[in-house]
C-alpha cells in the first residue's frame, strides 16, 4: 500500500465533499481561468494543510506526508531530466531530424493519423515506455504534422494513444510488470488477457483515425522545403540512426529505462561532437538549455529548437507539487476513507469491475500518478475479487485499462504534464482525440464479468 498512514478518519460524506471541492477548484483554474496547473495544485495543498490543522493533525505529520508523496515520483523526476538531455542530444546528432525527414516520405499521403497511431504503437511495444516513445518518435511526428498543417490536437492524440497501447502490450513496460506483480499474475498471461480489451480498442481507434485523416496533408513543394531545410542543418548523417538503434537494443535486452536513455543520449552526444561541428562547450550548454536551430527556413527552426534539462523543469516542479498534494490526501485520510467505503459495498461482478475502474481513474485524477493508481487499486481490490470468485487476471487487466491509460488524460498528472510539455499540445486539446485511452476503460467496464471467473 501507499507508505503514508492516515492521521485522521473522516466520514465518507466528508471525504466526498472534500474531493468535489478540490477537483472543482483544480478544474476551474485550469479550464475556466486557463492557469498553469501549478497554481491550483498549490492552492489545493494550502486547503489540505488548513483542513489537517483544523482536524488536529500535527504540521510535521502533514509535512512528512507531502515529502513521502513526493518521494514516490523521484524516479520519474530523474528520468525526466535525462529525457531532456536525450531530446537535445538526438537533435544535434541528427536522429530527430532524420526521423522527421523520413517521415515526410512516409506520411505525405492519406491515413496520416492512423499511420502515426500504428507506428507509435509499434515503437511503444519495442521500447516498453510511453514517455520515451512520446519524447522521441512522438516529437518527430508532431513536427511533421505541424509542417503538414494537420491538426496538432489529433496528431498528439494519435501519438498518446499509440504510445500507451505499446506501453500496455509490451513485456518491457514497467506499468505492465507492476500490474501483473501487484496481483500476482504471470506477465505473459496478463498481456494475453488484456488483449481481450486492448485489441478491440486499437481496431476501433485505428478506424476512427482513418476517418479523421485529411485527404491531402502537404503539397510536394512544402514537403521539399522542409526536407531541404533539414538537410541544410548539416545534422543528418548515416550515424544519426545509431542512437535510436542503441535505445531499441537496450529495450530488447531489458536494460533499465534510465540506463538505456543515458547510454543513447551519451552516444548521440559523442556522435554529434564528430559530425555536427558543435564544440564541447556548446554541447554542454545544449544539454541544459536545448538546441536552437538557425536555418533560413523558420518552420524548421521552430521544429528543432527544443530539448534540454531546462525544458523539463516545468514538468518536474509540477510532478513534485502534485505528488506532495497526493501525500496530503492520504495523511488527512480523505482517499483511504473513500477506498474503504467502496470496498465494503461491492457484491455484484459488474459493480466490482466498474468500481475497480472508477477507483483507478479517481486515484489518477486526485494524485496524478499511474503507479500509485495501479498499486493502491490492486491492493484494495485483491480480497474483493478473491471473495467474489473472480480471476486475478480480471483485476490486473482492469488496472491496466483504467489505471495506466488514464494518466496522460489528466492535465496535472505525471504523464499529462510531461507529454504536454514535450509535444507542445495541452492535455485538454489532445484529450478528445486520444481514442485508445478513452476507449480502454469503457470497453473493460462493458466487458463486465464475462470469462472472468476462476
Amino acid at each position: 500500500m501507499f507508505p503514508i498512514n492516515p492521521k485522521h478518519n473522516p466520514s465518507l460524506v466528508e471525504s466526498i465533499l472534500s474531493f468535489i471541492l478540490i477537483v472543482g477548484l483544480i478544474s476551474y483554474f485550469i479550464i475556466g481561468l486557463g492557469t498553469v496547473p501549478h497554481i491550483p495544485i498549490l492552492l489545493g495543498i494550502f486547503i489540505l494543510i488548513t483542513y489537517g490543522l483544523i482536524k488536529h493533525i500535527a504540521f510535521k505529520d502533514l509535512q512528512d506526508g507531502m515529502i513521502e508523496g513526493a518521494k514516490t515520483g523521484m524516479g520519474a523526476v530523474f528520468l525526466f531530466v535525462l529525457i531532456g538531455v536525450l531530446i537535445s542530444s538526438w537533435i544535434i546528432s541528427g536522429t530527430i531530424p532524420a526521423l522527421i525527414n523520413t517521415g515526410f516520405s512516409l506520411l505525405g499521403g492519406t491515413w496520416l493519423y492512423a499511420i502515426v497511431f500504428a507506428i507509435t504503437a509499434i515503437i511503444g511495444i519495442s521500447m516498453g515506455s510511453s514517455l520515451t516513445t512520446t519524447a522521441t518518435i512522438g516529437v518527430a511526428f508532431i513536427g511533421i504534422a505541424s509542417a503538414m498543417d494537420a491538426s496538432m490536437a489529433i496528431t498528439a492524440g494519435a501519438i498518446v494513444s499509440g504510445a500507451f497501447f505499446g506501453d500496455k502490450m509490451s513485456p518491457l513496460s514497467d506499468t505492465t510488470n507492476l500490474a501483473s506483480t501487484v496481483v500476482q499474475v504471470d506477465l505473459f498471461e496478463h498481456i494475453k488477457h488484456i488483449s481481450l480489451t486492448t485489441i478491440p480498442a486499437f481496431i476501433i481507434s485505428f478506424i476512427i483515425y482513418i476517418l479523421l485523416s485529411p485527404d491531402e496533408t502537404v503539397t510536394l513543394q512544402t514537403g521539399n522545403n522542409y526536407q531541404s531545410a533539414l538537410e541544410a542543418t548539416g545534422l543528418i548523417h548515416w550515424t544519426s540512426w545509431i542512437p535510436l538503434v542503441i535505445l531499441i537494443v537496450c529495450t530488447i535486452f531489458k536494460v533499465n529505462a534510465f540506463i538505456a536513455i543515458g547510454i543513447s543520449g551519451l552516444a548521440a552526444t559523442l556522435l554529434a561532437s564528430f559530425t555536427s561541428g558543435i564544440s564541447w562547450t556548446e554541447i554542454w550548454a545544449i544539454w541544459f538549455d536545448g538546441y536552437t536551430a538557425t536555418t533560413d527556413f523558420q518552420p524548421v527552426n521552430d521544429l528543432l529548437s527544443k530539448g534540454g534539462i531546462n525544458s523539463m523543469l516545468f514538468t518536474i516542479s509540477l510532478v513534485i507539487l502534485a505528488l506532495g498534494f497526493g501525500g496530503l490526501l492520504f495523511v488527512t485520510g480523505i482517499i483511504p476513507s473513500m477506498l474503504m467505503a467502496f470496498k465494503e459495498k461491492l457484491q455484484k461482478v459488474r459493480t466490482i469491475i466498474v468500481s475497480t475502474a472508477a477507483t483507478a481513474i479517481g486515484v489518477n485524477v486526485l494524485i496524478g500518478e499511474q503507479y500509485l493508481s495501479i498499486m493502491l487499486t490492486g491492493e484494495t481490490y485483491k480480497g474483493i475479487y478473491q471473495k467474489a470468485g473472480l480471476s486475478k487476471k480480471a483485476l490486473s487487466r482492469t488496472l491496466e485499462d483504467a489505471g495506466t491509460v488514464i494518466n496522460p488524460l489528466v492535465p496535472w498528472s505525471v504523464c499529462g504534464v510531461f507529454i504536454a510539455d514535450v509535444l507542445g499540445v495541452s492535455v485538454l486539446a489532445y484529450l478528445p482525440f486520444a481514442f485508445f485511452c478513452l476507449l480502454s476503460p469503457v470497453i473493460t467496464m462493458l466487458f463486465g464479468g464475462k470469462a472472468l471467473k476462476e
